[in-house]
C-alpha cells in the first residue's frame, strides 16, 4: 500500500485518539461531576501531570496533523515519479512520528502509575490520603477494599476506568506512531532506490554520445543531486524550527 496514504490514514486515527485522551483526562478533574474536589487539591496528583491533555493529546494531535498533510503526490509507491521530493516528505514524516511517539510513551507511564498509586480520598476518619499507595496497585484486584475511600463518592471506580482509558489510548497511539516510522522509513528507502533505478535507465549509452557531451550530462546530473539534498536538509530544518515553536 502506498506510504503517503497509510500515513494519512495513521493521521485520522490519531486524530480521534488524542481526543479521547484530552476528554479522559478533563473527567479526571470533576469527579462525579464536581468541582470542589479540584479547587481543595482533592486530585489524584497524577492527573496534574496532564498525561492524555498534553502527552496523548497535543503531542500526539501534532504529528496527526503532519500525516494527514501528506498529498497525494507525494504517495511513495516504488518506482513513481519525484522520488527525491517524496524521499524527503516521507522522512520527514518520521520526525514527527517521533514526538508522538514520546507524546503517547508519557500518556501510558503517568496513566499506569496514577492506576498503581489509587486515587486521593477520604477515609472512615475524614483523612484526606492515598489509601491504596502501599498495596503496589494489588487493590485493582480486590474490588472489595474499594469501599475504604468514603468520599468522592466512586472514586476509586472512576479513576480506575479512566487512568485504565488512558492506558490504553496511549498505548494504541504508541503502536500507531510506530508504525509509521517504519511506514516513513521504508517509503523513503524504497523511494530511493527507485530514483537510481530511473537514473540508470535514463541514462543513455556511453557510445551513443561525445565526450563532451557525457561530460556535461554528469555534471548537470551532480548539480541536480546536489540541489535536490539543500532543498531536503533546508525542508527539516524548516519542520524542526516549526516543531521547536509549537512546543515552546
Amino acid at each position: 500500500m502506498c506510504s503517503g496514504k497509510c500515513a494519512r490514514y495513521i493521521g485520522h486515527s490519531l486524530v480521534w485518539f488524542a481526543v479521547l485522551c484530552i476528554v479522559a483526562n478533563i473527567l479526571l478533574y470533576f469527579p462525579n461531576g464536581e468541582t470542589k474536589y479540584a479547587y481543595e487539591d482533592h486530585l489524584s496528583r497524577f492527573v496534574w501531570f496532564f498525561a492524555g491533555i498534553v502527552g496523548g493529546g497535543l503531542l500526539i494531535l501534532l504529528p496527526a496533523f503532519v500525516f494527514i498533510g501528506l498529498e497525494e503526490d507525494d504517495c511513495c509507491g516504488c518506482c513513481g515519479r519525484e522520488n527525491y521530493g517524496k524521499r524527503c516528505t516521507m522522512l520527514s514524516s518520521v520526525l514527527a512520528a517521533l514526538i508522538g511517539i514520546a507524546g503517547s510513551g508519557y500518556c501510558v507511564i503517568v496513566a499506569a502509575l496514577g492506576l498503581a498509586e489509587g486515587p486521593k480520598c477520604s477515609d472512615s476518619h475524614g483523612v484526606w490520603n492515598y489509601t491504596f499507595a502501599s498495596t503496589d496497585g494489588q487493590y485493582l484486584l480486590n474490588p472489595t477494599t474499594w469501599s475504604k475511600c468514603h468520599e468522592p463518592k466512586n472514586i476509586v471506580e472512576w479513576n480506575v476506568t479512566l487512568f485504565s482509558i488512558l492506558l490504553a489510548l496511549g498505548g494504541i497511539e504508541f503502536i500507531l506512531c510506530l508504525i509509521q516510522v517504519i511506514n516513513g522509513v521504508l517509503g523513503g528507502i524504497c523511494s530511493y532506490c527507485c530514483s537510481h533505478q530511473q537514473i540508470t535507465t535514463a541514462m543513455p549509452s556511453l557510445e551513443a554520445i561525445k565526450p563532451a557531451r557525457y561530460f556535461s550530462f554528469l555534471l548537470g546530473a551532480a548539480i541536480i543531486k546536489l540541489l535536490g539534498k539543500v532543498a531536503c536538509f533546508s525542508l527539516l530544518v524548516y519542520k524542526l524550527h516549526f516543531c521547536c515553536l509549537v512546543l515552546f
